[in-house]
């Protein structure tokens, strides 16, 4: 399948400063001499596009490294202790600066293309689309940060040359914040191309951006915004995603991550994705991640087993396993729920014999991420250090419950209709991860129809069962104005660990659960960027 390489070298090219405020030019390229033809335009797009990719992102901190899992899992490396993984984080942490520094180093680059998309010569629907999806990911980029800092500068325009008081930018309001993502996204829209068309969710389609537009309501429908109305809008935008008719849920569960893991373009069930390629090595530089190698099933060992000639690793691929589970998202699962075992691993790799080891229920604390399984891996050597697995940013399955969360948490939708189409979405999705054909009621697995406070405890269960360790637990149970209560719950299962429990794993459970306060529901602004931005304000309790 035809990957875009991105040469790193290309990168700097596009604003790649060290920061928001930094006004020192670092690229070998004058932009007022670039930008002259599709080409070239398209490189530049390349360059927007790879921040999704950067170590400091969805290519590797982000993955079981940033305390994202809350309450369903926490970090176990010991490398990251006294840092956000562990939720000992503080204004100074270096993952919350380059989380911060590498998102703007992307608007910064979204700025420079649309600041020049009217400079080459162009057919209108080639200039429309390279225009909508920038300005999507420009959104998207905000999107990230307001979600994880509420008030941000909102960066819309490329700051003048060595004018360092023209990057003075005070912080807009959280809701205005969310009002501008949902402009450009909705500008973006039309101009980019269907699905359908595209047939390649690493890149943006009318599904990505109404997809992503349903996420944004929903969020802003919750803390701290607090502006109900937009559960209306969120099923909208779901809607419009659902009337394409490009979309459907894959009939296995399992299959939907094997694709990611094998570079198979499911356009039905992925709407967006990032896209990872090669291994870093070798003559090319690829656009490797660490999908897998961070949140995979734990493997280190280098023995090599029996006459095979092979190891541990060369089987299954290393990982250095950053996340495992909490009895509260093991227990959560029902019984003949076929999601649970692949999302949390039921086994470990026996180093001596290169079989796998299964786990007992009284080992539910060192369970790791299962859903990026390295052994199914298609490119052989495995790299210890990079993997070609693409990570999921948006799946279908996402957007019929956001529709049906719509319906349940809006206080002014009393449609029966729409309940109960609302309860069918969720219960499709629950027949799929109970193995039965999707779109024939099972009384075995579906919801019982019932009122929609009830259907909205539901779908909050289903949420962390269906995308669970996709980077999403966190940001719902914030919205939901829940998550110290939930993260105090996880903190009482870990203290309930037996003193006589002194393996590393346990030590991290009680270390990350203990740190959390209620600041935690958002990060500091870093030290480096309030030095440099006088306009800045900390966040409150930091």
């Amino acid at each position: 399948m035809k990957k875009i390489t991105i040469i790193s070298s290309l990168c700097v090219l596009f604003l790649a400063s060290c920061s928001l405020l930094d006004t020192e030019p670092q690229d070998f390229v004058t932009p007022s001499n670039y930008y002259n033809n599709e080409t070239e335009m398209n490189t530049a797009l390349n360059g927007v596009y790879a921040t999704l990719a950067n170590t400091t992102l969805y290519g590797g901190n982000m993955l079981g490294r940033m305390g994202l899992s809350a309450d369903i899992g926490y970090e176990s490396y010991a490398s990251d202790f006294g840092s956000v993984g562990d939720y000992d984080v503080s204004p100074a942490d270096a993952k919350v600066l380059t989380f911060w520094r590498d998102l703007y180093d992307g608007i910064g680059r979204a700025n420079m293309l649309i600041k020049y998309i009217d400079k080459p010569q162009l057919d209108e629907t080639t200039r429309n689309n390279i225009y909508g999806q920038a300005l999507f990911l420009r959104a998207y980029y905000h999107f990230m940060l307001v979600v994880r800092f509420h008030n941000i500068p909102l960066i819309l325009s490329v700051p003048e040359d060595g004018n360092r008081e023209s990057v003075q930018t005070p912080q807009s309001s959280t809701r205005d914040v969310y009002l501008q993502i949902i402009r450009d996204m909705e500008e973006a829209a039309p101009l980019v191309r269907t699905a359908a068309e595209l047939q390649s969710p690493g890149r943006v389609s009318q599904s990505t951006v109404y997809g992503m537009l349903a996420r944004v309501a929903l969020y802003m429908a919750g803390y701290p915004v607090k502006e109900p109305g937009m559960y209306a809008k969120a099923k909208e935008y779901a809607q419009k995603v659902i009337d394409t008719g490009s979309h459907a849920l894959n009939a296995s569960y399992e299959q939907v991550f094997v694709n990611y893991i094998q570079d198979k373009y499911d356009v039905g069930e992925s709407l967006f994705e990032v896209e990872f390629w090669g291994t870093n090595e070798g003559t090319y530089t690829t656009t490797a991640g660490m999908v897998g190698r961070n949140n995979g099933i734990g493997c280190s060992s280098t023995n090599i087993i029996g006459d095979t000639g092979k190891s541990v690793v060369d089987l299954y691929g290393y990982s250095i396993g950053t996340i495992r589970t909490t009895p509260y998202f093991f227990s959560l699962f029902e019984t003949g729920d076929l999601r649970r075992d692949w999302t949390i691993a039921p086994f470990t790799y026996n180093t001596t014999t290169g079989t796998k080891t299964e786990l007992t229920s009284s080992y539910i604390w060192t369970r790791y991420c299962g859903k990026f399984r390295r052994e199914y891996e298609l490119s052989e050597p495995r790299s210890t250090n990079y993997t070609p697995i693409n990570f999921p940013l948006l799946r279908y399955s996402d957007i019929l419950l956001i529709w049906a969360e719509g319906v349940a948490a809006d206080p002014d939708n009393h449609s029966a209709d729409d309940l109960k189409q609302a309860y069918e979405y969720v219960n499709q999705i629950r027949r799929r991860g109970f193995g039965k054909d999707i779109n024939t009621p099972d009384t075995s697995v579906d919801l019982e129809t019932g009122d929609k406070n009830y259907l909205l405890e539901a779908i909050k269960d289903e949420r962390p069962r269906e995308l669970g360790f996709e980077l999403l637990r966190k940001d719902d149970i914030v919205r939901w104005g829940e998550f110290y209560d939930r993260m105090r719950y996880a903190r009482s299962l870990a203290a309930a660990i037996p003193d006589s429990y002194t393996s590393s794993y346990y030590v991290s459970a009680r270390r990350t659960y203990n740190s959390v306060n209620r600041r935690d529901e958002i990060w500091p602004i870093p030290t480096y960027e309030l030095g440099v931005n006088r306009a800045l304000v900390q966040n409150p309790g930091w």
